[in-house]
């Protein structure tokens, strides 16, 4: 979850707590993912206790999270409606209230992250008019960037998640080429995004806010933009590829070459190739030390106490320990924290010689370095599917391991 979005959710739960809208409560959370973990953090901190976590997936059923049992939907109803309080967290806002009550549950919803800002199915005149304002809003901003990028091909890239803009970039050239554009430019969210942008050689790239981002594409959607192209496939933009995970299992980067795309399953990925040295490559002991990766914006997360005989392996062994930081991050213990830019990575890692880290993004990024790496894997399903993690992500080249209950660090 990106620190915009954790902030924005801090300020609604603590406004919830505030106005005791909790109290007396038997608090829901629907959707389980990493953004429902951290509200589940956030909401036992701050003691209060949380009865299950609602999920559609039936392969989740029967787990739990800090105790906090998985359950379907329908759970729900065993509740009399003004005692119970459901908090979402979740992209899938709208779909999931819809689903509440359509079972028949008549309590109260909260929603504590704007994701899709367009993603309203009301027609209640207020929401008419907030989406009036937000078209106009748009379309401000959709003329401001034709007027500073006049003539190019406009990529958007409406998902703030490094791994999705690296393998975008992996294929876009490709795809540019078969639509004979030459002149374009990409835009994300956040610089981070952007710096992956970079890394494949892109000159003319900018970072958006969330809200510049959802109300540029809601401009581009609504005037049928021929000179856009919306580069995602989890948002009702280009596709409905979503659905064919339910019958077969498709790699996230196959979904971006071939669904999103429209490429050949053939077709090589381009390869990022404008690094940069880190500046200070000399703190590191050359192929004896260790870069861990224990932190990542939208993946399940493992606790300290989970990488404590990880780092004392390496420790034991004589090698300097070091913990990727950013935002206010915590080294691990037992590790000193350093903080690359995105383009200085594959330095540090190769000078390092290992990498271990939890499966995200990062990993993507210097998915081709030359250095063991590990990727670790939450044992967790994609989206509502019956495929694991691994299934989705997985990283030729590397040691993939999956997490589950009896995982044991074993040296290498």
């Amino acid at each position: 979850m990106d620190n915009q979005h954790y902030q924005e959710m801090l300020t609604n739960v603590q406004t919830l707590l505030q106005t005791n809208r909790l109290q007396e409560k038997n608090v829901y959370l629907f959707g389980h993912c990493n953004a429902t973990e951290e509200l589940a953090n956030l909401l036992l901190a701050s003691g209060k206790k949380i009865w299950a976590i609602l999920d559609n997936n039936p392969f989740k059923h029967g787990a739990n999270y800090r105790d906090i049992p998985i359950v379907p939907p329908n759970v729900i109803l065993q509740e009399r409606p003004e005692k119970v309080c459901v908090c979402i967290v979740s992209r899938f806002y709208a779909a999931m209230e819809r689903q509440l009550r359509q079972l028949g549950y008549t309590g109260p919803i909260e929603k504590l992250v704007e994701y899709n800002s367009y993603a309203e199915y009301s027609l209640s005149g207020e929401t008419i008019a907030r989406r009036r304002e937000r078209i106009k809003e748009g379309m401000r901003l959709l003329a401001q960037e034709r007027k500073e990028y006049p003539g190019r091909y406009r990529i958007y890239c409406p998902f703030s998640a490094l791994g999705d803009v690296y393998y975008i970039m992996s294929y876009l050239p490709r795809f540019l080429e078969k639509e004979g554009v030459e002149d374009y430019v990409v835009f994300t969210i956040g610089n981070s995004c952007r710096e992956v942008v970079k890394l494949f050689g892109a000159n003319d790239t900018k970072a958006l806010s969330q809200a510049e981002m959802d109300r540029s594409i809601q401009a581009v959607l609504y005037t049928g933009d021929a000179n856009s192209y919306i580069a995602h496939q989890d948002r009702p933009y280009v596709i409905n590829l979503h659905k064919a995970l339910y019958i077969k299992c498709i790699p996230l980067e196959t979904i971006y070459k071939c669904g999103v795309f429209g490429l050949p399953k053939e077709t090589e990925p381009c390869r990022p190739f404008r690094w940069k040295d880190y500046p200070a490559l000399d703190v590191l002991t050359p192929r004896k030390s260790v870069l861990f990766a224990p932190y990542a914006k939208s993946v399940t997360t493992f606790d300290e106490a989970f990488w404590q005989p990880i780092v004392a392996d390496f420790l034991e062994r004589g090698y300097q320990c070091f913990t990727n930081v950013v935002d206010g991050e915590k080294p691990l213990p037992g590790t000193e924290a350093i903080s690359p830019r995105i383009a200085e990575l594959q330095s540090v890692v190769e000078r390092a010689g290992t990498f271990v880290g939890i499966r995200s993004g990062l990993c993507d990024v210097i998915r081709y370095a030359d250095c063991r790496k590990v990727a670790l894997y939450p044992d967790y399903n994609y989206s509502d599917t019956k495929w694991k993690a691994i299934d989705m992500y997985y990283l030729e080249g590397w040691e993939n391991l999956v997490v589950k209950e009896d995982f044991a660090w074993r040296r290498n």
